[in-house]
């Protein structure tokens, strides 16, 4: 994949989530493996989450490894980083208000993109993972869409 070009795409971007354990993790890894350097992207929660194996397996299947991920939360990260961020964007309603909350004096813009939370869902393991992967699918599409990903002459 070529490098993109900086045009359009903010400096820094935070994805956040209820527990930084699905929705923020795989959305800020696929940022990451579409921009790579061009922009740099983190993840976060409004609590503090574990680890999800199918977020891990579904991201696997298309090359991205969500093995060495580890939840933060909005405070652990801004005591590692600050919240020094063009854009933060939220996936759950409970991170959305935490982000406003925790910007109200920030010069950072913050966009909810309502999303499912697949760890909600019943049913049989190939049940789980289908779901996991049509978020995987949605927030990729988003995200290309917003940022204006355009596939390399390779791909």
């Amino acid at each position: 994949m070529d490098a993109p070009t900086r045009a359009g795409l903010p400096h820094a971007v935070l994805f956040a989530c209820a527990q930084n354990s699905v929705r923020s993790p795989m959305a800020a890894a696929m940022f990451r493996r579409l921009f790579g350097q061009a922009s740099y992207a983190r993840s976060a929660g409004a609590r503090k989450g574990e680890a999800d194996p199918f977020a891990v397996a579904v991201m696997d299947e298309i090359g991205v490894d969500l093995t060495k991920h580890r939840p933060r939360t909005f405070e652990e990260l801004e005591d590692l980083d600050g919240l020094n961020f063009d854009l933060i964007v939220t996936l759950s309603p409970e991170a959305h208000h935490r982000a406003l909350e925790l910007t109200r004096t920030l010069a950072v813009d913050v966009e909810y993109w309502p999303t499912a939370d697949p760890t909600t869902l019943e049913g049989s393991r190939e049940q789980r993972l289908e779901s996991y992967r049509q978020l995987r699918d949605q927030l990729l599409a988003r995200i290309k869409q917003r940022f204006g990903w355009r596939p390399s002459v390779n791909e």
